[in-house]
């Protein structure tokens, strides 16, 4: 069963309504076909994913806010066959048939450390992946697994919806973001396990009364700032952490999260090659058995218990004058200061030093340039201090709740945060 909005679909309504749908569009045993999918109703999505995997035939998912014209682009970028757009009277597409091959689960990679492409992870894989999520990860039995994610996304579909219907359990997926709305979901829940965005758990760990705790959270997708983990860790009674990426899926899970750059313990069905520790650290490349390496572009290393580290994207560290600085420590800097509610440090070209720091941050109220710099001298070291600092009404994140640096710098470079509004000292 599967709880959307507050009304439960039992196992046989998704039965009968993939048998119909699949009827309806002609699905076929061993399908080799390519489908595109975005609903907005989570029903509709979820009956065609299930009759989709159960032909064995291939499927993207794609974001229900996505425009008409910006999910065509995806579908002929992943070489689908057919788009299924609100409708189940399909678009047929122009693909190149010789980049066919088994069904799998299709998903854009997030495109932080450039143009988003295509990755392919056949079924068996993601099978895989959800018997080594269930097996290893044991504290959440007994837990009701709330989904306040997209669904359409690896994090809500994977770890959130088969990873709880693997174990038994009934998600409740939860569609609206109004956290007024997901808190009274919460308290109504028995032993709610929230899978959210950070974000999210931000705004909930905030809106709580005193002597109120989430039961469990989980946070995936990006590092949580220093004092964004603090204030979460202090109101959730178990907070969990989970690592990956696009191509491999969860590589990791931290069952007891007590600091923001404990990944967790590597999966049982992967392998991990990294630093071995905060002075020796490594891209951390991942394996699976007789797979490819995947290199992930983060750096880190594994503590001697094993605990996988996250240190910082290769891609956003920024070189000032042959001295690397890591944005999440400027940011952890900056967020620390009262009345500043979201901060991201990112590369600016300087022909003198190379590289240097810039800063987009948001606040309550007004916060001077050269107050933030007079915080920061205290706080870290000259070559880490910004050199440019912009205050913005909302740091720019991502669906899921990451920052893509590079995004952010490029549209810096064009001029878009230096409107009359943003404080600004260079």
């Amino acid at each position: 069963m599967i709880q959307i909005d507050g009304r439960l679909y039992d196992h046989a309504y998704f039965d009968e309504t993939s048998r119909r749908i699949a009827a309806q569009i002609g699905l076929a045993e061993n399908d080799s076909g390519h489908y595109a999918v975005c609903f907005s109703e989570t029903t509709q999505w979820l009956s065609l994913f299930f009759a989709i995997r159960k032909a064995g035939a291939s499927v993207l998912p794609i974001h229900p806010g996505t425009p008409y014209a910006a999910a065509r682009k995806l579908a002929i970028t992943a070489n689908c066959d057919r788009l299924f757009y609100n409708s189940l009277t399909a678009e047929v597409l122009e693909t190149r048939q010789d980049a066919k091959g088994p069904g799998r689960l299709l998903h854009m990679s997030s495109g932080t450390t450039g143009a988003a492409k295509c990755i392919a992870r056949p079924w068996a894989e993601i099978e895989r992946e959800v018997e080594s999520y269930v097996a290893t990860f044991r504290e959440p039995e007994g837990m009701t697994p709330v989904i306040a994610c997209p669904t359409t996304h690896s994090y809500g579909l994977i770890c959130g919806i088969l990873v709880a219907l693997k174990r038994g359990q009934v998600p409740v997926i939860v569609e609206t973001a109004n956290p007024k709305y997901l808190l009274k979901v919460l308290r109504e829940t028995e032993r709610p396990l929230l899978y959210s965005s950070p974000a999210i758990l931000h705004t909930l760990s905030r809106l709580l009364p005193e002597g109120e705790k989430l039961h469990a959270a989980m946070t995936s997708g990006t590092l949580l700032p220093d004092p964004w983990f603090v204030q979460i860790r202090a109101r959730s009674e178990h907070l969990f952490q989970q690592y990956g990426c696009s191509e491999s899926g969860c590589i990791a899970i931290n069952p007891d999260m007590r600091a923001a750059g404990d990944m967790g313990f590597v999966l049982p069905h992967l392998a991990a090659e990294t630093g071995t520790g905060p002075d020796d650290t490594g891209e951390i490349v991942v394996r699976s058995d007789g797979g490819t390496a995947i290199h992930t572009r983060d750096l880190g290393y594994r503590r001697a218990d094993g605990m996988l580290v996250f240190v910082s994207r290769m891609d956003d560290m920024i070189n000032v004058s042959g001295l690397n600085v890591y944005p999440g420590d400027v940011e952890d800097a900056v967020m620390a200061m009262p009345g500043i509610t979201d901060a991201v440090a990112f590369r600016r070209s300087d022909r003198f030093a190379g590289d240097r720091v810039a800063l987009l941050y948001s606040a309550n109220q007004p916060v001077a340039p050269q107050d933030i710099r007079a915080w920061c001298s205290r706080h870290l070291a000259s070559h880490q201090l910004p050199m440019e600092m912009i205050q913005v009404a909302e740091v720019p994140r991502q669906a899921n709740g990451k920052i893509s640096r590079r995004e952010v710098a490029a549209r810096h470079a064009a001029g878009e945060f230096a409107g009359p509004e943003a404080g600004v000292a260079s």
